[in-house]
């Protein structure tokens, strides 16, 4: 068995690139900015480090993106953690990671994003799931655990 999911809150730290593909097909690539606050143990001063996550969408993800997302709004995106080569103009192969997402939802407060999504935009999965209202309990059985 193995995992792959990564789950971020940060802040867009530019628009959202958005590509429409000669199949149809959406996709969106944008940055977020992720920070951490400690305090340094020898100076006692408070120091942030941010990372920055390069964030890759499709099909109706991308669209929501296009639609909703801009510089500086905060989101909390879930995903899968994808690492890829290339070469540039070059020749030198490059590597990247990135995170495929497969949800998407607006944080923050309203006045914080001047296009706010409507209630059921957010949150966006690629995939419906199923919503679970009760346990399924078998009570045909006598095993004790």
């Amino acid at each position: 068995m193995s995992l792959n999911k990564v789950m971020l809150i940060g802040n867009l730290g530019r628009d959202p690139e958005i590509r429409h593909l000669e199949s149809g097909v959406v996709n969106s690539t944008f940055t977020l900015a992720t920070s951490e606050r400690y305090r340094d143990r020898t100076t006692g001063e408070t120091k942030e480090q941010t990372e920055w996550h390069n964030i890759v969408c499709w099909r109706q993800l991308a669209e929501f993106t296009e639609n909703y997302l801009k510089k500086g709004t905060q989101v909390y995106v879930e995903g899968k953690l994808r690492s890829r080569s290339y070469n540039d103009q070059n020749g030198n192969t490059r590597y990247i990671t990135e995170i495929v997402a497969d949800t998407i939802q607006l944080l923050g407060r309203k006045s914080d994003n001047n296009t706010a999504a409507p209630a059921q935009a957010a949150p966006v999965a690629a995939q419906p799931r199923p919503a679970v209202t009760k346990p399924i309990v078998d009570e045909g059985d006598d095993l004790p655990f």
